[in-house]
């Protein structure tokens, strides 16, 4: 049951984190846009909320992972809800961060040349994909777990 547990912390917390530096690295660069042109507050703030949903799909996980938790999870459970948390854990970290980055380039661009913003959505987007990929992968692994 530990394992679980541990698990679900680690989801949980891998993304919290990842969102945590990926939002403020976007949130360094928008507010220098904004010291620019504070009319850009809407495209930044976009840009820059983009990498939180790492901790929701982190969260989620943890969710779904204590919802297996039983009085009596065998430790073979545990460790296999453990290894499907570590998977999301690792890949939300990664993504939030490197989005954080994409976010804060796609800013600059706004900065530049505001009508992009369609593109400058679609960069930190294709990271994106990725989370919701290792998101995928924990939720069926954690399925597999009966």
């Amino acid at each position: 049951m530990a394992l679980a547990i541990l698990g679900a912390s680690l989801a949980a917390a891998g993304g919290g984190f990842g969102s945590s530096v990926g939002v403020g690295i976007a949130g360094e660069v928008g507010n220098g846009v904004l010291s620019e042109d504070d009319k850009k507050f809407a495209p930044v703030l976009i840009l820059q909320a983009l990498p939180a949903t790492q901790s929701i799909y982190g969260m989620l996980t943890a969710f779904i992972i204590m919802q297996k938790i039983t009085i009596g999870l065998s430790f073979e459970k545990g460790l296999n809800l453990l290894c499907a948390a570590v998977v999301v854990a690792v890949v939300q970290l990664i993504s939030a961060i490197w989005q954080g980055k994409v976010s804060a380039a796609s800013m600059q661009l706004i900065a530049r040349k505001p009508k992009q913003m369609g593109q400058a959505i679609i960069l930190p987007a294709m990271v994106e994909t990725f989370a919701v990929f290792g998101l995928l992968v924990g939720i069926i692994l954690i399925g597999i777990v009966k």
